[in-house]
Protein backbone atom coordinates (compact mmCIF):
# COMPACT_ATOMS: atom_id res chain seq x y z
CA UNK A 1 0.00 0.00 0.00
CA UNK A 2 2.05 2.74 -1.56
CA UNK A 3 -0.62 5.26 -1.39
CA UNK A 4 0.83 7.51 1.46
CA UNK A 5 4.01 8.11 -0.24
CA UNK A 6 2.18 9.36 -3.11
CA UNK A 7 -0.28 11.39 -1.51
CA UNK A 8 2.87 13.10 0.21
CA UNK A 9 4.16 13.65 -3.27
CA UNK A 10 0.76 14.38 -4.74
CA UNK A 11 0.39 16.83 -2.07
CA UNK A 12 3.47 18.78 -3.10
CA UNK A 13 2.81 18.96 -6.76
CA UNK A 14 -1.24 20.06 -6.45
CA UNK A 15 -1.23 21.89 -3.78
CA UNK A 16 -1.51 25.67 -4.15
CA UNK A 17 2.20 27.24 -4.21
CA UNK A 18 1.94 28.90 -0.58
CA UNK A 19 1.74 25.41 0.73
CA UNK A 20 4.21 23.52 -1.49
CA UNK A 21 7.03 26.45 -0.54
CA UNK A 22 6.45 26.56 3.25
CA UNK A 23 6.94 22.40 2.96
CA UNK A 24 10.11 22.81 1.14
CA UNK A 25 11.17 25.70 3.46
CA UNK A 26 10.94 23.45 6.31
CA UNK A 27 12.62 20.75 4.87
CA UNK A 28 16.07 22.98 4.57
CA UNK A 29 15.16 24.29 7.82
CA UNK A 30 15.00 20.83 9.77
CA UNK A 31 18.21 18.21 9.55
CA UNK A 32 15.88 15.84 11.48
CA UNK A 33 14.66 13.18 9.60
CA UNK A 34 10.43 12.95 9.89
CA UNK A 35 10.56 9.68 12.21
CA UNK A 36 9.66 9.73 15.45
CA UNK A 37 12.63 11.11 17.76
CA UNK A 38 14.86 9.30 20.28
CA UNK A 39 13.21 11.87 23.15
CA UNK A 40 12.91 8.98 25.75
CA UNK A 41 15.93 8.47 28.38
CA UNK A 42 15.98 5.88 31.13
CA UNK A 43 14.44 8.12 33.62
CA UNK A 44 11.56 8.99 31.59
CA UNK A 45 11.18 5.11 30.46
CA UNK A 46 10.98 4.41 34.50
CA UNK A 47 8.39 6.87 34.68
CA UNK A 48 6.45 5.48 32.17
CA UNK A 49 6.23 1.89 33.36
CA UNK A 50 5.81 3.36 36.84
CA UNK A 51 3.57 6.10 36.09
CA UNK A 52 1.50 3.62 33.82
CA UNK A 53 1.28 0.58 36.05
CA UNK A 54 0.38 2.79 39.41
CA UNK A 55 -3.23 3.82 38.45
CA UNK A 56 -6.36 4.33 40.76
CA UNK A 57 -6.23 0.75 41.44
CA UNK A 58 -3.60 0.53 44.41
CA UNK A 59 -5.34 3.63 46.11
CA UNK A 60 -9.39 2.91 45.91
CA UNK A 61 -9.98 -1.16 45.60
CA UNK A 62 -7.25 -3.47 46.66
CA UNK A 63 -10.22 -5.47 48.28
CA UNK A 64 -10.69 -8.25 45.25
CA UNK A 65 -7.58 -9.78 45.97
CA UNK A 66 -8.56 -10.00 49.92
CA UNK A 67 -12.21 -11.14 48.72
CA UNK A 68 -10.78 -14.23 46.74
CA UNK A 69 -7.83 -15.15 49.05
CA UNK A 70 -9.75 -15.23 51.39
CA UNK A 71 -7.25 -13.60 54.13
CA UNK A 72 -4.86 -10.66 54.87
CA UNK A 73 -1.61 -13.56 54.75
CA UNK A 74 -2.16 -14.89 51.33
CA UNK A 75 -3.41 -11.64 50.35
CA UNK A 76 -0.14 -10.06 50.72
CA UNK A 77 1.46 -13.20 49.35
CA UNK A 78 -0.62 -13.23 45.86
CA UNK A 79 0.43 -9.14 46.25
CA UNK A 80 4.30 -9.87 45.84
CA UNK A 81 3.86 -12.70 43.67
CA UNK A 82 1.97 -10.65 41.13
CA UNK A 83 5.00 -8.71 41.23
CA UNK A 84 7.60 -11.70 40.48
CA UNK A 85 5.22 -12.74 37.25
CA UNK A 86 5.06 -9.21 35.97
CA UNK A 87 8.56 -8.75 35.83
CA UNK A 88 8.94 -12.34 34.36
CA UNK A 89 6.76 -11.25 31.56
CA UNK A 90 8.86 -7.69 31.26
CA UNK A 91 12.43 -9.74 30.98
CA UNK A 92 10.80 -11.71 28.29
CA UNK A 93 9.64 -8.57 26.63
CA UNK A 94 12.98 -7.16 27.55
CA UNK A 95 14.96 -9.71 25.42
CA UNK A 96 12.13 -8.94 22.23
CA UNK A 97 12.43 -5.80 22.42
CA UNK A 98 16.30 -5.75 22.07
CA UNK A 99 16.43 -8.22 18.86
CA UNK A 100 13.03 -6.47 17.15
CA UNK A 101 13.82 -2.71 18.17
CA UNK A 102 10.65 -1.80 16.58
CA UNK A 103 8.07 0.31 18.23
CA UNK A 104 4.31 -1.41 19.11
CA UNK A 105 5.34 -4.09 21.42
CA UNK A 106 3.35 -7.23 20.85
CA UNK A 107 2.32 -6.42 17.73
CA UNK A 108 5.57 -6.18 16.27
CA UNK A 109 6.68 -9.44 17.70
CA UNK A 110 3.44 -11.39 16.89
CA UNK A 111 4.43 -10.08 13.09
CA UNK A 112 7.79 -11.64 13.06
CA UNK A 113 6.57 -14.99 15.24
CA UNK A 114 3.32 -15.68 13.18
CA UNK A 115 2.70 -13.62 10.79
CA UNK A 116 0.32 -10.81 9.40
CA UNK A 117 -2.87 -12.31 10.78
CA UNK A 118 -2.11 -12.79 14.24
CA UNK A 119 -0.32 -9.27 14.42
CA UNK A 120 -3.68 -7.77 12.86
CA UNK A 121 -6.02 -9.64 15.58
CA UNK A 122 -3.72 -8.33 18.04
CA UNK A 123 -4.13 -4.47 16.75
CA UNK A 124 -7.41 -4.78 15.53
CA UNK A 125 -8.67 -5.77 19.43
CA UNK A 126 -6.32 -3.73 21.49
CA UNK A 127 -6.87 -0.52 19.15
CA UNK A 128 -10.33 -0.75 18.99
CA UNK A 129 -11.13 -1.41 22.13
CA UNK A 130 -8.73 -2.65 24.76
CA UNK A 131 -6.35 0.68 24.49
CA UNK A 132 -9.01 3.40 24.30
CA UNK A 133 -11.87 1.57 27.11
CA UNK A 134 -8.93 1.23 29.04
CA UNK A 135 -8.03 5.14 28.74
CA UNK A 136 -11.92 5.83 29.16
CA UNK A 137 -11.91 4.10 32.71
CA UNK A 138 -8.81 5.67 34.23
CA UNK A 139 -10.41 9.06 32.84
CA UNK A 140 -13.60 8.71 34.46
CA UNK A 141 -11.84 7.52 37.80
CA UNK A 142 -10.10 10.94 37.71
CA UNK A 143 -13.37 13.04 36.98
CA UNK A 144 -14.89 11.29 39.47
CA UNK A 145 -12.19 11.71 42.39
CA UNK A 146 -11.85 15.37 40.90
CA UNK A 147 -15.31 16.16 41.13
CA UNK A 148 -16.12 14.60 44.55
CA UNK A 149 -15.14 17.93 46.63
CA UNK A 150 -17.40 19.75 45.02
CA UNK A 151 -20.17 17.87 45.81
CA UNK A 152 -19.96 17.20 49.70
CA UNK A 153 -22.19 14.43 50.67
CA UNK A 154 -23.61 12.87 47.49
CA UNK A 155 -22.30 11.30 43.99
CA UNK A 156 -21.02 14.11 41.38
CA UNK A 157 -23.90 14.44 38.68
CA UNK A 158 -22.98 11.24 35.67
CA UNK A 159 -23.16 14.52 33.31
CA UNK A 160 -20.28 16.58 35.35
CA UNK A 161 -17.78 13.36 35.29
CA UNK A 162 -18.52 12.51 31.41
CA UNK A 163 -17.53 16.31 30.91
CA UNK A 164 -14.97 16.43 33.25
CA UNK A 165 -13.71 13.07 31.53
CA UNK A 166 -13.93 14.43 28.14
CA UNK A 167 -12.06 17.55 28.73
CA UNK A 168 -9.21 15.33 30.60
CA UNK A 169 -9.08 13.30 27.19
CA UNK A 170 -8.78 16.34 25.22
CA UNK A 171 -5.86 17.61 27.30
CA UNK A 172 -3.79 14.42 27.31
CA UNK A 173 -4.28 13.87 23.14
CA UNK A 174 -3.49 17.49 22.80
CA UNK A 175 -0.13 17.05 25.11
CA UNK A 176 0.90 14.35 23.52
CA UNK A 177 0.83 15.91 20.08
CA UNK A 178 2.58 18.83 20.62
CA UNK A 179 5.44 17.25 22.01
CA UNK A 180 7.00 13.76 23.17
CA UNK A 181 9.35 15.84 25.62
CA UNK A 182 6.38 17.65 27.20
CA UNK A 183 4.74 14.56 27.29
CA UNK A 184 7.68 12.81 29.43
CA UNK A 185 7.80 15.98 31.75
CA UNK A 186 3.99 15.18 32.40
CA UNK A 187 4.34 11.94 33.14
CA UNK A 188 7.38 12.56 34.99
CA UNK A 189 6.05 15.13 37.25
CA UNK A 190 2.93 13.10 37.84
CA UNK A 191 4.68 9.89 38.52
CA UNK A 192 6.46 11.99 40.85
CA UNK A 193 3.38 12.44 42.49
CA UNK A 194 2.11 9.47 42.99
CA UNK A 195 5.14 7.88 44.30
CA UNK A 196 5.25 11.19 47.00
CA UNK A 197 2.12 9.50 48.23
CA UNK A 198 2.77 6.00 48.41
CA UNK A 199 6.04 7.12 50.90
CA UNK A 200 3.13 9.07 53.04
CA UNK A 201 0.83 6.12 52.98
CA UNK A 202 3.55 3.59 53.93
CA UNK A 203 5.88 6.10 56.36
CA UNK A 204 2.19 6.00 58.47
CA UNK A 205 2.23 2.13 58.10
CA UNK A 206 5.23 1.84 59.52
CA UNK A 207 4.56 4.58 62.54
CA UNK A 208 1.50 1.79 62.83
CA UNK A 209 3.13 -0.94 63.11
CA UNK A 210 5.82 1.02 65.34
CA UNK A 211 3.03 1.12 67.83
CA UNK A 212 1.99 -2.37 67.87
CA UNK A 213 -1.14 -1.89 65.89
CA UNK A 214 -0.51 -5.62 64.26
CA UNK A 215 -3.56 -6.76 65.28
CA UNK A 216 -4.99 -7.30 61.53
CA UNK A 217 -1.90 -9.98 61.09
CA UNK A 218 -2.59 -12.38 63.70
CA UNK A 219 -3.65 -15.49 62.25
CA UNK A 220 -3.44 -14.08 58.59
CA UNK A 221 -4.29 -17.38 57.18
CA UNK A 222 -7.60 -17.88 58.87
CA UNK A 223 -9.76 -18.36 56.44
CA UNK A 224 -7.94 -18.69 53.33
CA UNK A 225 -9.15 -20.27 50.34
CA UNK A 226 -8.60 -23.19 48.62
CA UNK A 227 -10.58 -23.25 45.39
CA UNK A 228 -8.53 -23.31 42.54
CA UNK A 229 -10.66 -21.27 40.63
CA UNK A 230 -11.10 -18.68 43.20
CA UNK A 231 -7.59 -18.33 43.86
CA UNK A 232 -7.49 -17.81 40.05
CA UNK A 233 -9.50 -14.64 40.23
CA UNK A 234 -7.33 -13.10 43.46
CA UNK A 235 -4.40 -13.21 40.83
CA UNK A 236 -6.50 -11.95 38.01
CA UNK A 237 -7.08 -8.85 40.08
CA UNK A 238 -3.41 -8.75 41.35
CA UNK A 239 -2.23 -8.62 37.68
CA UNK A 240 -5.31 -6.25 36.77
CA UNK A 241 -3.25 -3.48 39.03
CA UNK A 242 -0.07 -4.24 37.65
CA UNK A 243 -1.00 -3.82 34.24
CA UNK A 244 1.26 -2.03 32.28
CA UNK A 245 4.72 -3.37 32.89
CA UNK A 246 5.07 -3.61 29.05
CA UNK A 247 4.15 -0.34 28.05
CA UNK A 248 8.01 0.64 27.59
CA UNK A 249 7.91 -1.68 24.33
CA UNK A 250 5.34 0.33 22.55
CA UNK A 251 7.69 3.06 22.59
CA UNK A 252 11.43 1.41 21.42
CA UNK A 253 12.25 3.43 18.51
CA UNK A 254 11.88 6.75 20.54
CA UNK A 255 14.24 4.97 23.69
CA UNK A 256 17.83 6.54 23.60
CA UNK A 257 19.66 3.17 23.69
CA UNK A 258 17.07 0.73 23.84
CA UNK A 259 19.74 -2.16 24.57
CA UNK A 260 20.55 -0.36 27.58
CA UNK A 261 17.49 1.46 28.73
CA UNK A 262 14.98 -0.80 27.81
CA UNK A 263 15.64 -4.11 30.64
CA UNK A 264 17.51 -1.13 32.69
CA UNK A 265 14.14 0.35 32.75
CA UNK A 266 12.29 -2.53 33.23
CA UNK A 267 14.77 -4.24 36.48
CA UNK A 268 14.05 -0.77 38.02
CA UNK A 269 10.73 0.40 37.58
CA UNK A 270 8.60 -2.97 38.05
CA UNK A 271 10.56 -4.24 41.33
CA UNK A 272 9.71 -0.75 42.58
CA UNK A 273 6.29 -1.21 41.90
CA UNK A 274 5.99 -4.41 43.36
CA UNK A 275 7.48 -3.18 46.69
CA UNK A 276 5.53 0.07 46.77
CA UNK A 277 1.99 -2.43 46.48
CA UNK A 278 2.84 -4.98 49.00
CA UNK A 279 3.67 -1.99 51.24
CA UNK A 280 0.98 0.02 50.66
CA UNK A 281 -1.24 -3.04 51.49
CA UNK A 282 0.25 -3.83 55.05
CA UNK A 283 -0.16 -0.16 55.91
CA UNK A 284 -3.97 -0.19 54.96
CA UNK A 285 -3.88 -3.50 57.28
CA UNK A 286 -2.58 -1.97 60.15
CA UNK A 287 -5.27 0.54 60.24
CA UNK A 288 -8.42 -1.61 58.97
CA UNK A 289 -9.60 -4.77 59.52
CA UNK A 290 -10.12 -8.01 56.91
CA UNK A 291 -13.74 -6.56 56.82
CA UNK A 292 -13.39 -2.87 57.18
CA UNK A 293 -11.24 -3.32 53.55
CA UNK A 294 -13.82 -4.97 52.14
CA UNK A 295 -16.75 -2.81 52.76
CA UNK A 296 -14.76 0.23 52.22
CA UNK A 297 -15.49 2.04 48.92
CA UNK A 298 -11.94 3.28 48.37
CA UNK A 299 -9.18 2.29 51.30
CA UNK A 300 -6.93 4.86 50.86
CA UNK A 301 -9.65 7.51 51.13
CA UNK A 302 -10.46 5.83 54.48
CA UNK A 303 -7.13 5.38 55.28
CA UNK A 304 -6.48 9.05 55.29
CA UNK A 305 -9.35 10.03 57.22
CA UNK A 306 -8.27 7.55 59.74
CA UNK A 307 -4.24 8.25 60.11
CA UNK A 308 -4.11 12.08 58.42
CA UNK A 309 -6.67 13.67 59.89
CA UNK A 310 -6.09 17.35 59.06
CA UNK A 311 -4.14 16.02 56.31
CA UNK A 312 -6.61 13.40 54.80
CA UNK A 313 -7.91 15.99 51.50
CA UNK A 314 -3.81 15.36 50.28
CA UNK A 315 -5.16 11.15 49.30
CA UNK A 316 -7.71 12.33 46.93
CA UNK A 317 -5.99 15.28 45.72
CA UNK A 318 -3.06 12.74 44.45
CA UNK A 319 -5.65 9.85 43.25
CA UNK A 320 -6.52 12.65 40.94
CA UNK A 321 -2.62 12.69 40.12
CA UNK A 322 -2.07 9.29 39.81
CA UNK A 323 -5.15 8.99 37.66
CA UNK A 324 -4.32 11.89 35.44
CA UNK A 325 -0.17 10.81 34.79
CA UNK A 326 -1.36 6.78 34.59
CA UNK A 327 -4.09 8.31 31.97
CA UNK A 328 -0.80 10.39 30.22
CA UNK A 329 1.09 7.10 29.62
CA UNK A 330 -1.47 5.06 28.20
CA UNK A 331 -2.34 7.62 25.61
CA UNK A 332 1.10 7.69 24.96
CA UNK A 333 1.78 4.07 24.33
CA UNK A 334 -1.95 3.74 22.29
CA UNK A 335 -0.53 6.28 19.83
CA UNK A 336 2.44 4.46 19.41
CA UNK A 337 0.28 0.89 18.29
CA UNK A 338 -2.09 2.82 16.06
CA UNK A 339 0.69 4.21 14.30
CA UNK A 340 2.72 0.91 13.66
CA UNK A 341 -0.46 -0.98 13.05
CA UNK A 342 -0.95 1.39 10.15
CA UNK A 343 2.65 1.60 9.07
CA UNK A 344 2.54 -2.05 8.59
CA UNK A 345 -0.84 -1.81 6.87
CA UNK A 346 -3.57 -3.36 9.05
CA UNK A 347 -5.22 0.08 9.91
CA UNK A 348 -5.53 2.98 7.64
CA UNK A 349 -2.39 4.60 6.18
CA UNK A 350 -3.26 7.87 7.82
CA UNK A 351 -2.66 6.89 11.21
CA UNK A 352 1.17 6.15 10.59
CA UNK A 353 1.79 9.70 9.75
CA UNK A 354 4.04 11.86 11.59
CA UNK A 355 3.70 15.72 12.15
CA UNK A 356 5.82 17.74 10.70
CA UNK A 357 6.55 20.30 12.96
CA UNK A 358 6.12 18.29 16.42
CA UNK A 359 7.35 14.80 15.09
CA UNK A 360 4.38 13.22 16.70
CA UNK A 361 2.51 10.49 15.68
CA UNK A 362 -0.70 12.70 16.13
CA UNK A 363 -3.17 11.55 13.90
CA UNK A 364 -3.04 8.12 15.53
CA UNK A 365 -2.95 10.24 19.04
CA UNK A 366 -6.03 11.85 17.92
CA UNK A 367 -7.93 8.24 16.50
CA UNK A 368 -7.45 7.11 19.90
CA UNK A 369 -8.88 10.35 21.87
CA UNK A 370 -12.35 10.00 19.62
CA UNK A 371 -12.50 6.28 20.37
CA UNK A 372 -11.94 6.69 23.95
CA UNK A 373 -14.32 9.79 23.80
CA UNK A 374 -17.20 7.24 22.54
CA UNK A 375 -16.50 4.51 25.38
CA UNK A 376 -16.90 6.97 27.93
CA UNK A 377 -20.35 7.67 26.59
CA UNK A 378 -22.05 4.57 27.75
CA UNK A 379 -23.42 4.19 31.61
CA UNK A 380 -21.14 1.77 32.08
CA UNK A 381 -17.84 0.21 30.34
CA UNK A 382 -16.14 -1.47 33.71
CA UNK A 383 -18.61 -4.47 32.42
CA UNK A 384 -16.81 -4.17 28.80
CA UNK A 385 -13.22 -3.91 30.31
CA UNK A 386 -13.94 -6.82 32.46
CA UNK A 387 -14.92 -9.36 29.54
CA UNK A 388 -12.05 -7.90 27.44
CA UNK A 389 -9.57 -7.99 29.88
CA UNK A 390 -9.40 -12.10 29.10
CA UNK A 391 -7.99 -11.31 25.81
CA UNK A 392 -4.97 -8.99 27.15
CA UNK A 393 -3.52 -12.31 28.70
CA UNK A 394 -4.49 -13.98 25.50
CA UNK A 395 -1.69 -11.96 23.62
CA UNK A 396 0.57 -11.95 26.60
CA UNK A 397 0.59 -15.62 26.21
CA UNK A 398 1.18 -15.94 22.53
CA UNK A 399 3.69 -13.11 22.49
CA UNK A 400 5.98 -15.20 25.38
CA UNK A 401 4.93 -18.21 23.09
CA UNK A 402 6.77 -15.83 20.41
CA UNK A 403 9.78 -15.56 22.00
CA UNK A 404 9.91 -19.67 22.16
CA UNK A 405 8.94 -19.83 18.69
CA UNK A 406 11.70 -17.15 17.81
CA UNK A 407 14.90 -19.10 19.22
CA UNK A 408 14.36 -21.72 16.81
CA UNK A 409 13.36 -19.77 13.72
CA UNK A 410 14.97 -16.99 13.98
CA UNK A 411 18.62 -18.01 15.08
CA UNK A 412 20.30 -15.22 13.46
CA UNK A 413 18.58 -12.23 14.97
CA UNK A 414 20.77 -10.39 17.54
CA UNK A 415 19.78 -11.26 21.47
CA UNK A 416 21.84 -8.45 23.83
CA UNK A 417 19.41 -9.66 26.58
CA UNK A 418 19.04 -13.80 26.18
CA UNK A 419 16.61 -14.80 29.10
CA UNK A 420 15.96 -18.64 30.42
CA UNK A 421 13.39 -20.18 28.17
CA UNK A 422 11.71 -21.64 31.09
CA UNK A 423 10.57 -18.04 31.95
CA UNK A 424 8.52 -17.77 28.87
CA UNK A 425 7.43 -21.12 29.18
CA UNK A 426 5.63 -20.40 32.46
CA UNK A 427 4.71 -17.44 31.55
CA UNK A 428 2.51 -18.91 28.94
CA UNK A 429 0.70 -21.69 31.06
CA UNK A 430 0.39 -18.75 33.37
CA UNK A 431 -1.19 -16.98 31.06
CA UNK A 432 -3.62 -20.33 30.03
CA UNK A 433 -4.56 -20.43 33.76
CA UNK A 434 -5.84 -16.45 33.84
CA UNK A 435 -7.41 -16.74 30.47
CA UNK A 436 -9.35 -19.88 31.31
CA UNK A 437 -10.22 -19.64 35.28
CA UNK A 438 -12.34 -16.52 34.93
CA UNK A 439 -14.77 -18.33 32.42
CA UNK A 440 -14.15 -21.68 34.50
CA UNK A 441 -16.00 -20.02 37.67
CA UNK A 442 -18.38 -17.61 35.79
CA UNK A 443 -18.96 -19.00 32.20
CA UNK A 444 -20.92 -16.27 30.87
CA UNK A 445 -22.05 -15.77 27.08
CA UNK A 446 -20.24 -12.25 27.06
CA UNK A 447 -16.59 -14.11 27.21
CA UNK A 448 -18.31 -15.70 23.69
CA UNK A 449 -19.71 -12.36 22.37
CA UNK A 450 -15.74 -11.13 22.93
CA UNK A 451 -14.18 -14.08 21.03
CA UNK A 452 -16.18 -13.09 18.12
CA UNK A 453 -15.92 -9.34 18.27
CA UNK A 454 -12.01 -10.84 17.87
CA UNK A 455 -12.26 -12.85 14.87
CA UNK A 456 -14.81 -10.49 13.34
CA UNK A 457 -11.69 -8.39 12.22
CA UNK A 458 -10.72 -11.31 9.76
CA UNK A 459 -14.15 -10.14 7.93
CA UNK A 460 -12.30 -6.81 7.06
CA UNK A 461 -9.19 -8.03 6.83
CA UNK A 462 -9.29 -10.72 3.56
CA UNK A 463 -11.12 -8.20 1.34
CA UNK A 464 -9.12 -4.55 2.73
CA UNK A 465 -5.52 -6.30 3.63
CA UNK A 466 -5.21 -9.78 2.17
CA UNK A 467 -7.42 -8.88 -1.33
CA UNK A 468 -6.86 -5.13 -1.10
CA UNK A 469 -9.46 -3.97 -3.39
CA UNK A 470 -9.06 -1.47 -5.23
CA UNK A 471 -12.03 0.65 -4.68
CA UNK A 472 -10.95 1.12 -1.14
CA UNK A 473 -7.71 2.26 -1.97
CA UNK A 474 -9.17 4.84 -4.84
CA UNK A 475 -11.80 6.07 -1.84
CA UNK A 476 -8.93 6.49 0.51
CA UNK A 477 -6.60 8.37 -1.18
CA UNK A 478 -8.68 11.93 -1.46
CA UNK A 479 -9.55 11.13 2.18
CA UNK A 480 -5.57 10.63 3.25
CA UNK A 481 -4.40 13.74 0.75
CA UNK A 482 -7.26 15.84 2.93
CA UNK A 483 -6.36 15.19 5.80
CA UNK A 484 -3.01 14.91 5.52
CA UNK A 485 -3.35 18.75 4.99
CA UNK A 486 -5.35 20.05 7.54
CA UNK A 487 -3.22 18.20 10.11
CA UNK A 488 0.55 19.07 8.15
CA UNK A 489 1.77 15.49 8.84
CA UNK A 490 3.81 13.28 6.33
CA UNK A 491 4.79 9.80 5.93
CA UNK A 492 7.39 8.71 8.06
CA UNK A 493 10.66 8.91 6.20
CA UNK A 494 12.92 5.25 5.67
CA UNK A 495 15.68 5.08 7.99
CA UNK A 496 16.98 1.83 7.13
Amino acid sequence: MNEGSTGARMESQNCSTGHSVDYQAKDKQHVKATVLQKDVGLFSGICLIVGTMIGSGIFISPKAVLLYSGAVGPCLLIWAACGVLATLGALCYAELGTMITKSGGEYSYLMEAFGSIAAYLYSWTTVMVLKPSSFAIITLSFAEYASTPFYPGCTPPLVVTKCLSAAAIFVIVIVNCLSVKLASYVQNIFTAAKLFIIVVIVGAGIVMLAQGRTETFSNAFEGSSSSVGTIGLAFYNGLWAYDGWNQLNFITEELKDPYRNLPLAILIGIPLVSVCYVMVNVAYFTVMSSTEVLLSPAVAVTFGDRVLHPLSWIVPLFVVFSTFGSANGSCFTAGRLAYVSGRGGHMVKILSYISLKRYTPSPALIFNGMLTICYIIPADINTLINYFSFAQWVFYGLTALALIVMRFTRKELHRPVKVPIVIPGFIVLVSCYLVLAPIIDKPDLEYLYCAMFIFSGLLLYYPFIYRRVNWARKLMRPITMHLQLLMEVVPPEKTE
